[in-house]
């Protein structure tokens, strides 16, 4: 059983005292495939190093984070501009609109993730989007810049059914992680009516630990309780859940 953590920031500091052990275990679970979402330019030495130690297992993408869309915003997209410029990466992302923490920057965010859609369209990569409390915004700009080169994957996606098939309409995959396992989550209640084609997995690890980790540092040996709640929703073995959303994985990420 191949499986295939589509979001993990493997670099995170939470990592620093066990990441090879970590990685070992993720493996021994099954998880071969790890796609690694940027931040910005203060983790791009980080991302590198990642990739230089686990290169066969480890996708790198480039991108600005939304709660990073600061002042020196168009600085850092400079560095993301270098860094595409310089080699390859699987995706632009994590990319998009965050109004938990500031609100404020709603404008710039909105100039950001518009510029990296365009960076992605002129590489011809996928996006990945962070939305957090700002499905409308994300929709307004994604509705703009629709087309048939525009596809990727939303992210940690927590919204309800309509906005699923709102989001899937612009060629997104649903990245669906620890979230699905919570007892008032509310995924479990629609997702088996979503095709399994629409569904790729991922941890967020550190972040979001799936059910019985709540609360704990994520890491993605534990996708495997994705895995299983999905199989349960879905009325579908384990394995088919894995290949199914591994392939959905290799059709965004060509790799």
């Amino acid at each position: 059983m191949i499986i295939t953590d589509t979001h993990t920031h493997l670099y995170s500091e939470a990592f620093a005292e066990d990441r090879e052990e970590m990685m070992i275990r993720a493996l021994e679970a099954g998880v071969s495939r790890f796609f690694i979402p940027a931040i910005d330019a203060s983790y791009t030495e980080a991302m590198l190093d990642l990739e230089a130690k686990f290169g066969d297992y480890v996708h790198l993408m480039a991108g600005l984070h939304p709660t990073s869309v600061k002042e020196n915003f168009k600085e850092e997209l400079g560095h993301v501009e270098e860094l595409l410029a310089k080699r390859s990466f699987c995706a632009i992302g994590e990319i998009g609109i965050d109004l938990y923490w500031d609100k404020s920057t709603l404008d710039i965010q909105k100039e950001a993730f518009r510029h990296q859609i365009q960076l992605a369209k002129e590489y011809k990569l996928p996006i990945v989007i962070h939305c957090r409390e700002a499905f409308d915004e994300i929709f307004e700009v994604l509705e703009t810049e629709s087309g048939d080169d525009l596809y990727g994957i939303f992210h940690c996606f927590t919204g309800n059914l309509q906005q699923a098939h709102k989001a899937i309409g612009y060629n997104m995959k649903l990245g669906i992680g620890g979230v699905v396992t919570f007892k008032n989550g509310g995924l479990d209640k629609f997702i088996s009516e979503i095709d399994l084609k629409h569904i790729v997995l991922e941890t967020d690890s550190p972040y979001l630990a799936p059910k019985p980790y709540r609360g704990k540092r994520n890491e993605s040996a534990y996708i495997v309780k994705v895995v299983e709640k999905l199989s349960e929703l879905y009325g579908v073995s384990q394995d088919d859940v894995a290949s199914i959303t591994t392939q959905n994985s290799k059709d965004i990420f060509s790799i």
